[in-house]
């Protein structure tokens, strides 16, 4: 059952804070809606999870495959079955010991078609800044002349067929609100005379005068600061809190607010201390979520850039680096990340940047162009002594001869003027998202799977100190925060990953690229390998290569494409490739050595749907396709048989990992390295958790082949007798202690199963698995 409950009432009479085992992400759509859920909350309960985190529940646009797309802030989305739906599975989960937590969108609303979906917008365009609804949106009045840019025309508006009927003006199928008294006039007149002026669609990179989800222009900023604004979008969501529907909420881009700390203190106050919060935040590798946040912690991106990373190989990564850097004529990750920066600030948000201009000054405009261009950081928070410095100088000598007062300028101006220091913090934020992931992640590819939210693609191996350091920290600061390694914005499943960061340790296989653009055929052949022989690759491989094309700019985009250049993207696509025999090995050995981790280590883990098992997704739509839950493979574990193979090998670790933190939250709690001794201790990472449990997995394995294997290196234990996880090759009995059988099976041929004390001979101890837990006897 969770851990624990809402429900449970302290000696204060103060709920006890919610701190999900684990949490299972669902992605709700019209094609999975809550019934659908509610039909999976049997399998779900009995795979170990604690916690379903389902995407967005309130009205969005019709059809969407994801929800983010809020269009009413009161009412469960009917598509997906309404609030009776979401309060029967709510019901169905606590009935199987499972908690709901909810994926929340307090950033930004759709601009939607119908328009009249979106009603506070609609009032606004109609009745203009008087309307109730005008504090709602970052609308720049002036900057428009008094009208909001609404770019939706598919052409110039002079070679578009705009109407009036009634009370509404018409374009196409969609209309928008005329304002009170116009409806008579002339169209140019007419046009003139409205609280809004629809456009071609591609002014909105120059001229749109409304804040925005990074350069979506369909999604419009919502000012979440103003507590009416707080009180109006989050009464139905903290209503489902109250009434125990949900215990936790996920917040998504808290860094597109204006005052993250501020709203979730708001948040919190109204949601009551029992709820567990998160935010998605992605971390730069060296920087910290602010410590005064009130929430358990970030989402997990953090976490899942150090698994990654430690399973990846720094003299492979460079070899592969150098490769690609010559055969493509691309240049460093430093300096691509940098021109991608620009090119988006100067380009895609050139609108948000003249915004800025406008308020600094033209004295001052080169100076806030560089300090956002050099930030390292995705953004800095109210509050903070000023802009990073390292940023400053950076910035100082990019800025011209002038630059270092110029700088200087605007820290202060940064410092004195709240509303430019959010909007500035704003955009720093849409900013660092677009060029790094959305951009120069597409860009520079020599090793795919270090091209991931929240990576450095510059710096992608992890060394293992580095990974214990940051585990301690966790456990020590933050041990509530999520853990992921597949989500719906990851560009490649844990399972791709790992198969794509094998290359790092063996860089052959990666060949000779050829064609036109070497640099797509990099790309190409590395997703190739790490998707695999899979259903439907081709299309599926040819679409993400298609995205990826455009994402990165150089050639084709989503706003300029080059069809002749896209015709031949699919060509690049190879047939199904597979990884050679003993590179397919070490793939195995890394994601289940990464599924170790992510369960074992400090933090809430999170398993994306239909993870558990082998899971191969690309990009975005890729990773949403419907999931297929391995009830029946679950089930022969159950009644014992053997895993086969690698897929099967996974949903047992994960199942039993799952199991074991639900039963026994105690075993999770501490974190110290375990060190090996002997000739191979670098391939060896280990560490305890509480006084009772040792995880123990195999690193860079290839290598470790090569090299002539453990060669009598040894894990020397903490006192007492071990003995191996039950339900994974070794174990004996269930995750709660018994010995009747539950995933338990002749996995090793030792009916007796193993004890070690004082050491493991590493040789013995990961015979059969790269990967092994240990529980002591007591």
């Amino acid at each position: 059952m969770s851990q624990p409950q809402s429900s449970v009432q302290s000696e204060s009479d103060v709920p006890t804070p919610v701190t999900p085992a684990s949490t299972y992400r669902l992605q709700l759509r019209p094609e999975f809606p809550f019934a659908a859920a509610e039909a999976a909350v049997p399998y779900l309960a009995s795979l170990g999870v604690s916690h379903l985190h389902l995407s967005p529940v309130l009205e969005a646009v019709p059809g969407s495959a994801h929800g983010y797309d809020v269009t009413d802030h009161s009412r469960v989305r009917e598509e997906l079955g309404g609030e009776p739906g979401l309060r029967s599975l709510g019901a169905a989960a606590r009935a199987h010991g499972l908690g709901l937590v909810l994926d929340i969108v307090p950033n930004h609303m759709a601009v939607p078609a119908p328009l009249r979906l979106n009603r506070p917008l609609w009032e606004v365009l109609r009745d203009g800044p008087d309307s109730p609804f005008a504090r709602w949106f970052d609308i720049d009045w002036e900057a428009g002349g008094g009208q909001v840019l609404l770019p939706v025309l598919a052409g110039p508006v002079e070679s578009c067929d705009l109407r009036a009927d009634g009370e509404v003006l018409r374009y196409g199928e969609q209309e928008f609100p005329l304002r009170e008294g116009t409806a008579g006039l002339g169209l140019p007149e007419l046009l003139a005379a409205q609280w809004y002026r629809p456009a071609w669609w591609r002014e909105a990179r120059t001229a749109l005068n409304y804040r925005r989800f990074f350069t979506i222009s369909e999604l419009i900023g919502v000012r979440v600061e103003d507590p009416e604004v707080f009180t109006a979008t989050h009464a139905k969501v903290l209503e489902l809190v109250r009434d125990g529907v949900a215990e936790g909420l996920r917040i998504d881009h808290v860094d597109g607010l204006a005052d993250p700390e501020g709203y979730l203190r708001r948040l919190r106050a109204a949601a009551g201390p029992h709820c567990w919060v998160v935010v998605e935040k992605i971390l730069a590798p060296h920087e910290r979520l602010p410590p005064a946040w009130p929430v358990a912690g970030t989402t997990g991106y953090d976490a899942l850039y150090r698994v990654d990373g430690v399973f990846t190989d720094p003299a492979g990564a460079a070899e592969l680096a150098g490769r690609y850097e010559e055969s493509t004529a691309s240049p460093e990750w430093e300096p691509t990340a940098e021109a991608c920066a620009r090119e988006v600030l100067t380009g895609d948000l050139a609108a948000e940047l003249g915004a800025l201009e406008r308020q600094a000054g033209p004295e001052l405009a080169d100076a806030v162009r560089e300090l956002l261009i050099a930030y390292p950081v995705y953004r800095p928070y109210p509050g903070d002594d000023g802009p990073d410095p390292r940023a400053m100088e950076r910035a100082a000598s990019a800025a011209g001869p002038d630059g270092p007062a110029a700088v200087a300028g605007v820290r202060e101006l940064l410092l004195r003027d709240p509303a430019f220091a959010a909007r500035f913090a704003q955009t720093s934020a849409a900013l660092r998202a677009k060029s790094l992931e959305d951009r120069a992640f597409y860009r520079y590819a020599p090793l795919l799977s270090a091209t991931e939210v929240g990576g450095d693609p510059g710096r992608p191996a992890v060394p293992a100190a580095e990974f214990h350091a940051y585990c301690a920290r966790l456990d020590r600061d933050w041990p509530g925060s999520g853990t992921v390694l597949s989500t719906h914005d990851t560009k490649r499943s844990a399972d791709v990953r790992a198969r794509i960061s094998v290359l790092s340790q063996a860089p052959g296989p990666m060949g000779a690229v050829t064609g036109p653009d070497p640099r797509l055929a990099w790309t190409a052949r590395q997703t190739a390998l790490g998707l695999g022989q899979v259903p439907q690759a081709a299309p599926r491989l040819a679409e993400a290569l298609l995205k990826g094309v455009r994402e990165a700019a150089l050639r084709t985009s989503w706003t300029d494409r080059d069809e002749d250049y896209e015709a031949t993207v699919a060509g690049y696509a190879p047939g199904p490739l597979d990884l050679p025999a003993d590179l397919a090995e070490a793939a195995r050995a890394n994601l289940l050595g990464m599924t170790l981790l992510h369960l074992a280590m400090p933090g809430v883990p999170e398993v994306y749907q239909g993870a558990e098992t082998e899971y191969r997704a690309l990009v975005d739509p890729d990773n949403r396709r419907p999931v297929r839950f391995p009830r029946e493979a679950l089930a022969r574990l159950d009644a014992g048989t053997a895993p086969d193979g690698p897929a099967e090998e996974k949903l047992a670790l994960t199942a039993a990992l799952l199991r074991l933190r639900r039963a026994r939250p105690g075993l999770f709690t501490g974190y110290a390295p375990l060190p090996a001794r002997g000739a191979a201790a670098e391939h060896c990472l280990a560490f305890t958790r509480s006084p009772g449990l040792v995880a123990v997995t195999t690193r860079l394995s290839h290598r470790l082949a090569e090299s002539g294997g453990w060669r009598g290196t040894a894990l020397p234990l903490p006192p007492g007798r071990w003995t191996p996880l039950p339900g994974l090759p070794g174990g004996r009995g269930d995750a709660d202690g018994n010995t009747d059988g539950n995933m338990d099976g002749n996995m090793d041929g030792n009916s007796s199963g193993l004890a070690y004390e004082g050491e493991a001979d590493l040789a013995d101890l990961l015979a059969l698995s790269p990967v092994r837990v240990l529980l002591r006897d007591d």
